[in-house]
């Protein structure tokens, strides 16, 4: 089964697949410590909270490159899960360019 991330709108704009994220296109584009969210390059970018990355007042620092995981594939798209209000928490555009 795929773990989704979802934007503030609700549209899924990528995955999770062991300890990284991955675009839409399987692009691998962050890694996880945790629940702390990572750019791909290590510096931090915000906390996952269920199936979204919300901006975090803390500041984890720079975990490191790890590598490039590979890619994928794409795992098709869910659709819209609708909003659940997380406003200007949302940190995914960050992560995923949007």
């Amino acid at each position: 089964m795929t773990d989704y991330i979802y934007n503030r709108s609700g549209n899924a704009v990528g995955f999770k697949r062991g300890r990284y994220l991955h675009d839409m296109r399987g692009n691998a584009v962050g890694q996880l410590s945790g629940t702390h969210v990572h750019m791909l390059s290590g510096s931090y970018v915000g906390e996952l909270e269920g199936d979204e990355i919300v901006k975090s007042s803390v500041n984890y620092g720079n975990i490191g490159n790890p590598g490039n995981p590979g890619n994928p594939g794409a795992p098709g798209n869910p659709g819209c899960r609708g909003n659940r209000g997380l406003g200007s928490r949302d940190a995914s555009g960050i992560l995923f360019g949007e």
